[in-house]
């Protein structure tokens, strides 16, 4: 191996030279050559682009793959498939998966119960969705992801290269500067105090020393302002780099748009395809109205709200007829109780009054209900000891 001791030791001896003077620079005690403000703000452009297209990146990476984990080994995967020259085979997305185990379950459970047909549409919608999202995710990766990662992985390194040999070539110039103001410093006084005995000798090396220092200042000048141009060239090619960026994240959010529409008419259909087989026999807890879901079944007092796992329902509405009982009017301690008629019930959820003249509600708390004539029927009156006011039916349990 060619060994070149000379230029190592030239090497060296710049680097040092250029420690020295950013040192001096930070503490006060070397002068420093500014860019000028054109150049000062392309170069705080570039590096804004930089910071936020990285956290751009980083986000849409976690949006389309959650899981670190995952991620993870898919770039894995996907490093190796490259360095082989190998096209990346299709992933299996968490929809398609979970469609695929319906259709298996259903072969176990019997496509022909209940069940077992309902998990095969299902899960048939549950791959088409798994595929939606697979192509929102290919699309989303070739027009967006990729554009960043190549001004990530490309642009921006040629730009940061140029930006330190940048600073390199400023730092030589300043050095070349402090030169040759001690070199002019020394023959300044020496003519001032000449020796008689080696003043032509003296003076000769001293005038030859500043004319190297000017000659070296020409040169780290011409290379400074030469490497300025370049770089400038380079942080002008932002503008276009934030146009074509602008184009990838129109394509995104059509993608988005193209997936999100794609999943609504898969769900729409799914919907539409189990209404059609069960024959509305199982209603949708979801889309009922609290006052028709929770109506009271038979001597048991069981409600479809009582159900294991079930949500408080919705407010009552008050009744907006003209009884004299009406929510506006009634005055719950003038309110008796019959003497017939009152039964226990037993709190579902949490109620919190709105007024004065309802009763608050703790779950699984006994309290005493009945009703007067003329009452909204989605209310009744409820007796905690002393305390009585309005409950809501819906959040009562009636006991025998």
């Amino acid at each position: 191996m060619d060994f070149n001791v000379k230029k190592l030791a030239s090497d060296a001896g710049v680097f040092f030279t250029r420690a020295v003077q950013f040192t001096e620079e930070k503490l006060g005690q070397a002068e420093k050559t500014e860019l000028d403000a054109h150049l000062e703000n392309l170069i705080a452009r570039a590096d804004c682009t930089k910071n936020w297209t990285e956290k751009i990146f980083r986000q849409t990476e976690i949006l389309l793959q959650p899981n670190p984990i995952d991620s993870t080994g898919a770039r894995i995967e996907e490093f190796f498939y490259e360095k082989l020259d190998k096209k990346i085979p299709m992933r299996t997305t968490n929809g398609e998966l979970l469609g695929q185990y319906m259709l298996d379950a259903a072969k176990d459970f019997g496509p022909g119960t209940p069940y077992g047909s309902t998990l095969i549409t299902v899960g048939e919608y549950q791959k088409k969705l798994g595929g939606a999202e697979r192509d929102f995710l290919q699309t989303s990766a070739i027009n967006f992801l990729t554009p960043l990662r190549n001004f990530l992985e490309g642009d921006w390194r040629t730009i940061s290269k140029e930006k330190r040999l940048l600073e390199n070539r400023r730092l030589d110039l300043d050095v070349s500067k402090a030169r040759l103001k001690k070199a002019k410093l020394a023959e300044a006084k020496a003519a001032a105090a000449p020796d008689f005995q080696e003043t032509r000798p003296r003076n000769y090396v001293l005038s030859a020393s500043a004319s190297a220092a000017e000659h070296e200042l020409r040169v780290a000048q011409t290379e400074f302002d030469r490497q300025a141009e370049v770089t400038r060239l380079l942080l002008e090619g932002i503008s276009s780099t934030h146009v074509n960026h602008l184009r990838c994240l129109h394509e995104f959010v059509e993608a988005q748009a193209t997936y999100y529409a794609q999943c609504h008419k898969h769900m729409q259909e799914l919907q539409k395809e189990l209404r059609s087989a069960n024959g509305d026999s199982i209603p949708n807890a979801f889309t009922g109205s609290p006052s028709t879901s929770a109506v009271l079944a038979g001597p048991s007092g069981l409600s479809s709200s009582s159900l294991p796992g079930a949500s408080p329902p919705a407010h009552p509405p008050v009744s907006s007829g003209h009884s004299g009982l009406e929510a506006s009017t009634l005055k719950i301690e003038e309110v008796q109780p019959p003497a017939t008629g009152t039964r226990k019930a037993k709190v579902l959820y949490d109620y919190d009054a709105a007024d004065t003249s309802e009763l608050s509600l703790l779950a699984d708390e006994l309290i005493t209900v009945y009703t007067v004539p003329g009452m909204d029927p989605d209310w009744l009156i409820g007796e905690r000891g002393n305390q009585k006011g309005k409950v809501p039916v819906t959040y009562l349990e009636l006991l025998s």
